[in-house]
């Protein structure tokens, strides 16, 4: 239970009815849960708008209700209005939980492709360090020994401060979580201050109906990171970063390969063993020291001299920066996994046009004998992503395996259809089977040395979803399988 008056600090707001002279006793934006003594605040959702549940939230005792539209509501129900109730929401959330956030050093960052690699690199640092780190993103939330898995890359603002809370009570001193452009826009980030903002990059990416109307929409929401931080950590390579300071209010650092970073990279060397792929190099400028990258590609340079650049700001040392660089894998995201002495096999969770083009010409780099791409496409979702994918993997892979994703209510068949129509406008090579393990199988016992075998588009998932159902899939334990039938 807490007093109103404590929850809507800091907040504009009217009194449209009643007083604000009483306790709370929950805080609720789900109107199922309505309770005696809720504060509900009502949201406008895509599908659902929390207003017009006003007048049922009020019958089941809820005594304050957030709006931002009128509403007509009976008995002692105070009602407060505000401009924007998703915003509300956000400084209600943080108080309600006792500003966890002000507990911990909060590292957030933002940016189309790195950040969910960056942040495993940057807590991995940061525990050589000495540090206990929380971390939310994509994958997983980890909390301590805990692992929930993640249903939003940035939760809801309430989800949000409930385990920034529970991080708090676990120990953790920071936190670093991914922040995507739809949390910055629907304000899930708003009642706290970030001591960090991290930009990795940004590309044309989630423009549509339902996300950003154009490029220029999806640039301005990344960039309100960098009005809610302290200090940005941001690349400085990148030709948009400009256009995402504007405006800016925090201290700037910039890392990169250019001579203006605060911090770059130079001399890099591929490292290039069947199994083990990744990049050596020299970082200078906030730092002066010699490292190497388990992972492959010049994004794996972006993401390590992130990652350095914000740990450093914490005064982690050269060991704990090297060990981790070196060391820190994160499940399905460039990851190398042994099956033979003669080829290389890549699991990457790349999933459409823009992030397979972008692995693909990172891995032709290692000059493979024959880059091999395993990949099929989500069903119920879009064809051109298909069209897409098939043209890209026929362009720049030797050889392509069109096989399964998550076919959901769609014929695995049909999406196949689709992938060849893309590959059909190269000359690329390919075969269809449509069974994932058995497309797998013929990858590993047809692999010629020399080659390297990408496995694209399921990454860290765990399951295939065939209409409605997610049935157990992992493709570790297939690559597994597959060997031990082998041997």
């Amino acid at each position: 239970m807490k007093p109103l008056k404590e929850l809507l600090e800091g907040l504009d707001y009217e009194v449209v009815s009643g007083n604000i002279e009483k306790n709370v006793e929950s805080v609720v934006y789900d109107s199922r849960k309505a309770a005696e003594g809720s504060l509900f605040v009502c949201i406008v959702g895509a599908n659902f708008d929390g207003h017009s549940a006003a007048e049922e939230v009020a019958e089941k005792g809820a005594g304050v209700l957030v709006v931002e539209k009128d509403v007509e509501v009976k008995g002692d129900v105070t009602v407060i209005k505000v401009k924007d109730t998703r915003y509300a929401l956000a400084f209600i959330s943080a108080a309600w939980f006792g500003h966890p956030a002000e507990s911990m050093k909060i590292i957030g960052l933002t940016g189309t492709k790195g950040k969910t690699t960056t942040t495993f690199l940057i807590k991995s640092i940061l525990e050589k360090a000495g540090h206990k780190v929380g971390l939310i993103g994509t994958i997983e939330t980890i909390i301590g020994d805990k692992h929930i898995p993640a249903k939003n890359t940035t939760p809801e603002s309430y989800i949000l401060q409930e385990t920034f809370a529970e991080m708090r009570d676990e120990g953790c001193d920071t936190v670093v979580m991914e922040v995507s452009s739809q949390a910055l826009m629907m304000h899930r980030t708003q009642g706290f201050v970030f001591d960090y903002g991290v930009f990795t990059n940004i590309e044309p990416d989630h423009i549509g109906p339902n996300e950003h109307k154009d490029f220029e929409d999806y640039l301005h929401c990344k960039g309100l990171l960098f009005k809610q931080c302290k200090v940005g950590i941001v690349n400085g390579d990148d030709e948009h970063v400009d256009a995402l300071l504007d405006g800016h209010t925090c201290e700037v650092r910039k890392f990169g390969l250019n001579d203006t970073s605060d911090i770059k990279a130079s001399n890099m060397e591929l490292v290039n063993i069947p199994g083990e792929l990744g990049v050596k190099f020299h970082i200078s400028g906030d730092v002066d020291m010699d490292v190497e990258v388990g992972t492959p590609g010049l994004f794996s340079v972006y993401n390590a001299l992130c990652a350095a650049s914000v740990c450093q700001a914490f005064g982690a040392g050269e060991d704990a920066i090297k060990d981790a660089l070196k060391n820190a894998h994160v499940k399905g995201r460039i990851e190398s996994v042994k099956v033979s002495d003669k080829f290389s096999l890549v699991i990457d969770y790349a999933h459409n046009a823009m992030a397979l083009e972008s692995l693909l010409t990172s891995l032709r780099k290692y000059e493979p004998k024959r880059l091999v791409c395993v990949f099929g496409c989500g069903g119920n979702r879009s064809k051109l992503r298909r069209f897409e994918m098939g043209e890209v993997s026929g362009k720049l892979a030797d050889f392509t395996i069109i096989t399964s994703d998550n076919p959901r209510f769609e014929e695995p068949e049909a999406i196949m259809d689709d992938i060849e129509t893309g590959i059909k406008k190269t000359t690329g090579e390919y075969i269809r089977i449509a069974d994932r393990k058995e497309a797998i199988a013929y990858a590993i016992n047809n692999g010629k040395e020399g080659d390297l075998i990408i496995l694209a588009g399921k990454g860290h998932e765990d399951y295939q979803e065939i209409k409605g159902v997610k049935y157990p899939m992992d493709e570790r334990v297939l690559i597994a399988e597959i060997l031990s039938e082998k041997a």
